[in-house]
């Protein structure tokens, strides 16, 4: 009899380390998120395939550079001028990627399911900014990264998508193969915020 495996989240050896912040740390917790559904998508962002898409999200498909937005049940981050990651915590990866994928077909779109290629981290509070500022070239001041930006940069040397979810909130999706890296990237840098 074949052995089954089962499927180990990327930071489950770093998720008790990163949750002891919250107390380590005034104004910082870190949270290594539960995987949730991704799809690539690539449509046409001023077509009807754009238009169909948002009516099966519930929300219309961000279209200014560096912007997200919610749906029904996920988020919806600008990529490109013709690309999105869109996220469900509801659906599973491959439905998710048919039902979108029998949308865009349509209009010479494409979805592919891009579930296993990020890892969701979440930074909450005052001194998450200034945290990801340490390793991140953007400039991350609310005026510049407000509520409701997105962008493909790096924070330490792994490669992220960054959205900020609200003044003092933030989600970066990490490749697994560097969640390793960025959640200790994270570890050291909050240390220079450690109160106990």
């Amino acid at each position: 009899m074949a052995d089954t495996l089962s499927r180990t989240h990327p930071l489950e050896n770093r998720r008790r380390a990163l949750a002891e912040l919250t107390g380590r740390c005034a104004g910082l917790s870190v949270l290594a998120e539960e995987p949730v559904a991704a799809v690539d998508l690539r449509i046409g962002a001023d077509g009807p395939g754009a238009a169909a898409v948002g009516r099966v999200l519930g929300a219309a498909l961000p279209v200014e550079p560096g912007t997200w937005t919610h749906t029904c049940d996920g988020q919806v981050a600008w990529l490109g001028p013709d690309e999105w990651l869109v996220t469900s915590t509801t659906a599973p990866p491959r439905e998710f990627e048919r039902e979108l994928g029998w949308v865009v077909s349509a209009y010479d779109g494409a979805a592919v399911d891009v579930s296993a290629q990020r890892t969701g981290v979440r930074l909450h509070g005052e001194r998450a900014r200034e945290l990801l500022s340490l390793g991140c070239a953007l400039d991350l001041r609310p005026s510049a990264f407000p509520a409701g930006a997105c962008a493909q940069t790096h924070v330490g040397q792994a490669g992220v998508l960054l959205l900020a979810l609200g003044p003092a909130d933030f989600r970066v999706y990490v490749r697994p193969s560097f969640a390793g890296y960025f959640a200790d990237w994270v570890l050291d840098a909050a240390e220079e915020f450690r109160t106990t």
